[in-house]
């Protein structure tokens, strides 16, 4: 008698619980609460989790697509395409003023190629890199006057000279499918 009491104090408390649950908030109502890029780069740094499983079936299938800005939110991950066009959509969202781009780092190797989220404060370039595995790429970089000193900079982590050498680095008007 008293594990059938227990047992319906427990499921009593389970379904008041779940009475009270509320899914998280959506990408709109999360979104209109920030104010800053700082506000992107925490839900970047704290939530964001890069996608290796989503990588190597990309490299596999030789391509997709993009996620949009509201299923990585869903997901809190993707890989480095992904992530670059979730903070480019955001800080359009919150100031205009950032003008953030997408980045294109073509590394002419045979390394995987990386996509990161450039913008404007203060008249100086910044670049916003959380989705990426390469512990020093990760965060917000910079201030910088232009994409070649940003270049400079990641020119810098790349252990090949050969590497640096042929490494170029571009804006992309559009993110929605893979090159």
């Amino acid at each position: 008698m008293k594990k059938l009491m227990l047992l319906a104090m427990m499921i009593g408390l389970l379904i008041s619980g779940c009475a009270h649950f509320r899914p998280e908030n959506t990408y709109e109502e999360t979104v209109s609460a920030w104010t800053s890029y700082k506000d992107v780069e925490t839900w970047m740094r704290d939530v964001f989790k890069y996608d290796h499983g989503r990588l190597r079936d990309l490299l596999h299938s030789g391509g997709g697509t993009v996620y949009p800005t509201r299923i990585t939110f869903l997901l809190k991950g993707g890989v480095c395409w992904d992530g670059a066009r979730f903070i480019k959509e955001t800080l359009d969202r919150i100031n205009p003023a950032y003008e953030a781009q997408i980045v294109y780092i073509d590394k002419r190797t045979r390394d995987v190629d990386h996509y990161v989220c450039s913008f404007k404060l203060n008249g100086k370039l910044y670049i916003m890199d959380y989705a990426t595995v390469h512990g020093l790429m990760r965060g917000t970089h910079g201030p910088y006057n232009s994409l070649e000193d940003y270049k400079a900079f990641i020119g810098y982590l790349t252990p090949s000279p050969l590497s640096r050498q042929k490494m170029g680095v571009h804006l992309v008007h559009s993110l929605t499918s893979l090159p």
